[in-house]
């Protein structure tokens, strides 16, 4: 009895051992819920796995698309982000649209029917539908137009899986059945099971875990060691991208801006580019905006264009959405997010060229918010379009690339305009906090470098300053520290203002104040500083020295040309350095 007792009391203990043994060591048999997985909320959301993203995996996020009658959707804001940024929704007037090279396809909410350019054509299915202000594209409609391929099905949940990237990945196989699970590790739950000789894409490599997808859109991990070994896979794809042809001028482009702000300025063009050498380009600031219904406001001058003509000048005419009848984010926006305004606003700039003999125009939109970003750029493709079909160059103005200004799309830029200008100044400006150059070298070089990440460089100009900014500092008082509090001004223990002058004006305030100034290495400009009346006023100067830095940069990375801000600010001596470099 002693020894049974015994006996049984070992068994116990094993039992007991096994058993924390295998919660801790052993397989979780617990099943994610796929509903949740995928963001399904709704018995009509489809699951939407695009490449290596599940669009519903956030929290709250929605799953991603819709089945209508057993049709598949795909949410618009979807398409835009992760299928084809080229499809664009008008929410105020209920139109989809696809820019191609030579017109827009369109399409209304709740119609099988849609144009595309100017052939009407048809589906057996309704194309485009809205619930509120979400718009849902069919899926079938979205691969007329898109490099894709995609399955649909209705096991566990409804799902559909699209591959839109293809570039180089890599791939394996599964060396026995196993299990994908939600995390490395396994007690982490089981989302799906994998056969013998599945093939995986692996994503990420995790020591003894690997992040994989499954060809039927489940993204999770296996044990490395049920993997064969991975290769690297490339597809062959016969799809044939929209071509966006581009104009190209047959001269390297020396272009300057000329500042127009009344008709008597036009009168003054043969004065401004007398002194010129090797100007190849004019660009007459010329349209503005001048309400939110997308008309604009004119100084265009046929006689300014033929003078320029007579001189084997090419007028490249600015429009811009400052300095015209609005001024703010909000009524760029007002005027870009309707498709007729926008469709108006393009009519009446070419029909102004196209009256006046102009060359081509020129874009200088700067108060796009990250909001009017899809709408900035739509309204790009379809001028890109009007000025293709009318044999106008197309360019457009930028700031150098940064975080904070992706909604200008760059690389789309690249892709349908004729040239993409980098305005590589205002560094500092009259509303930065501390004094600073215009134009210091490696924010040039830096600028420069980062556009030709998503432009050319056969189609990137690299635009340059003719000015500088002096500054006057003075140290707050106590009652301006005090009023400034909590703002981000506070952290500055100076007042700052600015103007800016040009290069012969620099000069003279140098010779009137006495001060002679020195070479900044840092900067590569010539600086100066100097005390007057308990006012520190610093210049950090663009001239012949700086200006030639800055030609460097641009002829080392091969640019189509120079652009320069702004016409009547340079010294006339500045054109010969120019030729050598540009032209």
């Amino acid at each position: 009895m002693i020894i049974r007792i015994l006996i049984f009391i070992v068994l116990i203990i094993i039992a007991a051992g096994g058993l924390l043994f295998w919660q801790k060591y052993g397989s979780s048999k617990e099943k994610v819920d796929l509903k949740k997985y995928y963001g399904i909320q709704n018995n009509d959301d489809l699951a939407v796995v695009v490449d290596d993203q599940i669009m519903g995996a956030s929290e709250g996020a929605s799953a991603g698309g819709k089945l209508f009658e057993g049709v598949p959707y795909i949410e618009y804001s979807v398409v835009r982000d992760y299928i084809n940024e080229r499809f664009y929704w008008d929410s105020n007037e209920n139109v989809l649209l696809y820019t191609l090279p030579d017109g827009s396809v369109s399409v209304n909410v709740g119609s099988k029917e849609y144009t595309d350019v100017k052939e009407k054509k048809s589906e057996d299915y309704v194309i485009l539908k809205t619930e509120g202000k979400t718009a849902y594209i069919a899926l079938a409609f979205i691969k007329q137009y898109t490099d894709m391929e995609y399955s649909v099905d209705d096991k566990p949940i409804s799902k559909t899986v699209i591959d839109c990237d293809w570039s180089e990945k890599e791939v394996s196989v599964l060396r026995r059945d196993t299990q994908v699970r939600y995390q490395g590790g396994v007690k982490s739950p089981i989302l799906t099971e994998v056969k013998k000789s599945d093939k995986v894409w692996i994503l990420e490599d995790e020591g003894d875990w690997m992040k994989v997808r499954t060809s039927d859109g489940f993204i999770g991990y296996v044990k490395t060691n049920s993997l064969k070994k991975s290769t690297k896979e490339v597809v062959e794809r016969d799809f044939q991208e929209p071509d966006y042809t581009n104009i190209s001028v047959d001269y390297t482009i020396n272009m300057a801006w000329h500042n127009v702000e009344n008709d008597t300025a036009n009168s003054y063009i043969l004065e401004m580019i007398a002194s010129t050498k090797g100007l190849t380009t004019i660009a007459p600031t010329w349209f503005n905006i001048s309400d939110t219904d997308g008309n604009i406001s004119s100084l265009v001058s046929s006689e300014y264009v033929n003078y320029a003509h007579k001189s084997n000048i090419d007028v490249w005419a600015t429009l811009r959405d400052f300095h015209g009848g609005i001024n703010s984010y909000d009524e760029t926006y007002e005027v870009l997010s309707y498709t007729s305004k926008r469709e108006n606003l393009i009519n009446q700039v070419i029909a102004a060229a196209l009256q006046n003999d102009i060359d081509g125009i020129n874009l200088d939109f700067e108060l796009v918010s990250e909001e009017c970003g899809e709408h900035f750029i739509q309204f790009v493709r379809e001028l890109s379009v009007k000025c293709r079909q009318n044999d106008l160059v197309f360019t457009i103005d930028n700031y150098v690339p940064m975080p904070y200004n992706e909604q200008y799309h760059l690389a789309e830029q690249g892709k349908v305009a004729d040239y993409v200008i980098i305005m590589a100044y205002d560094e500092h400006t009259e509303n930065s906090y501390e004094a600073g150059s215009v134009a210091s070298y490696h924010f040039v070089k830096d600028g420069i470098e980062n556009a030709l990440k998503a432009v050319p460089e056969t189609r990137l100009v690299g635009g340059i300053p003719f000015y500088s900014r002096l500054w006057e500092e003075t140290p707050k008082t106590e009652e301006q520290l005090a009023e400034e509090a909590g703002t981000e001004a506070a952290d500055y223990p100076n007042k700052i203002t600015s103007r800016a002058v040009g290069m012969d004006e620099a000069k003279e305030l140098l010779n009137s104040a006495g001060v002679q100034a020195k070479w900044d290495e840092k900067t590569k400009q010539n600086y100066a500083q100097w005390e007057a009346d308990g006012t520190t006023y610093k210049i950090w100067l663009e001239d012949k020295e700086s200006i030639e830095e800055k030609l460097k940069v641009i002829k080392s990375n091969k640019l189509a040309g120079a652009a320069e801000w702004r016409l009547g600010w340079e010294n006339p001596g500045i054109w010969d350095l120019i030729l050598q470099y540009v032209n």
